[in-house]
């Protein structure tokens, strides 16, 4: 039998989840930042909504599946924090699409970019010829990050969540050994660096712990 004591307990259980998984994973709001984040809201959404008028499904039954859940995004989060190949599968990687003037097409269309929402991008950046671009990547979310020729800041970081960004170390005509280097010079390995970025020629890190 309908009853609204069962509706209303699972939607306060529900808002009581959502508050949970905003808190625990660090976030203000539940506006979605990456593919997991996505994936999170739209099975949540679900979940809530597919069950709080069901009358086979108790409470009980509804407040373990959200704890099954909620233990999933939790244990998803924690592997993309800690494993690259994890984090490349689950929240993808940027895209180089433009490299030192040379548009690379076949990223582009693999990426469902066409071209006049390429030039569209490039236009609100104030760029009208794609050979004063000397790097373009399409981040995960979908923004442009563009760097100009002549521009020394790179704007995208060697080593992020403690593993490093291949391409942003190619860009910055340096390898994996002049990183080494640099983090053993300051006593640090790469798993020690929660973010580094390279600007101005100037590597500054910024470690998990100081």
């Amino acid at each position: 039998m309908f009853s609204y004591w069962d509706v209303t307990l699972k939607l306060a259980l529900g808002l009581l989840t959502i508050i949970l998984q905003i808190n625990l994973s660090g976030k203000s709001n539940l506006a979605p930042i990456s593919a997991l984040d996505q994936v999170q809201n739209y099975v949540l959404g679900g979940i809530v909504g597919g069950m709080i008028y069901s009358t086979s499904v108790t409470v009980l039954q509804f407040m373990l599946v959200l704890l099954i859940w909620t233990f999933l995004v939790l244990v998803l989060r924690f592997m993309t924090h800690h494993n690259h190949y994890v984090k490349s599968f689950i929240d993808g990687k940027p895209q180089l699409l433009i490299k030192n003037g040379e548009l690379l097409v076949q990223t582009a269309l693999r990426n469902g970019m066409s071209a006049n929402d390429l030039m569209f991008r490039l236009r609100t950046e104030g760029i009208t010829d794609i050979r004063f671009v000397k790097r373009a990547v399409l981040e995960q979310n979908g923004q442009l990050t563009i760097t100009e020729v002549d521009d020394d800041s790179i704007k995208y970081p060697l080593i992020v969540d403690g593993q490093v960004n291949q391409d942003a170390l190619e860009t910055s005509e340096h390898d994996l050994a002049w990183l080494e280097a640099q983090l053993a010079a300051q006593h640090y390995e790469i798993s020690d660096i929660y973010l580094a970025t390279y600007t101005n020629r100037q590597l500054l890190l910024f470690p998990y712990q100081r």
